[in-house]
């Protein structure tokens, strides 16, 4: 077991939070040196929310819809982000574009993972845009979040193929599965100090990552 302090992490979600169940995973079997110390959902219903709560971890739906700007949701966010002491903030599926002075606020230990190859498709509807472009691969990106949306340096990526009679539904779970195994990973990574944001680049054990991340099979 590590001996290096336990980071605690804060979870930010919009839905089912499949993504987050495998985080919790790799916390409670110790891959990742972290405990979630709470985890909020922009959304009362997100079914993600329950999974923490089966976990014990501090959950706060804080609706998107009863603020009148994306700066005062954004700032009501911080101040319960920052309430729980965290070192990173995790974006699982959290489906809200963040505002600069969030971003800024969190720079060097906020992270989100995007379901396309990155620079590919930022944005919504990755999946149908691959598969109507008739690319032969498409996959996710785990990336440091910037101002720029789905435009910060990409830490990690998996690649899956693009069958002929596929749809954006299988294609979907096929990239989620990837996404399940390479978002702990980074995690760990940042978690364990070896990842880290210099300036507009990541850093993996002091040396800088390409445009596609760090390698990985």
């Amino acid at each position: 077991m590590s001996t290096q302090v336990v980071k605690r992490i804060v979870v930010l979600i919009s839905g089912s939070g499949s993504n987050l169940q495998s985080i919790i995973d790799a916390c409670e079997s110790k891959l990742i040196n972290a405990e979630i110390v709470g985890v909020i959902s922009n959304k009362v219903s997100a079914y993600g929310l329950e999974r923490a709560k089966s976990h014990h971890i501090s959950i706060e739906a804080i609706d998107h819809t009863k603020f009148n700007s994306r700066d005062s949701f954004d700032a009501e966010l911080m101040s319960v982000i920052d309430g729980w002491n965290a070192d990173f903030v995790i974006l699982a599926g959290f489906m809200r574009i963040l505002t600069p002075k969030f971003t800024e606020h969190y720079i060097g230990r906020l992270v989100n993972i995007h379901p396309s190859l990155l620079p590919k498709y930022p944005g919504l509807n990755t999946h149908q845009r691959a598969i109507e472009a008739k690319d032969t691969h498409a996959g996710a990106t785990i990336h440091f979040v910037t101002a720029e949306l789905d435009g910060g340096p990409v830490i990690l990526q998996a690649k899956v193929p693009i069958e002929k009679k596929e749809t954006s539904d299988s294609l979907a779970r096929k990239v989620l599965r990837e996404e399940h195994v390479i978002y702990p990973q980074a995690i760990q990574w940042l978690c364990n100090g070896r990842l880290i944001l210099t300036g507009n680049v990541a850093i993996l054990d002091g040396k800088p990552l390409t445009e596609r991340g760090a390698n990985w099979v």
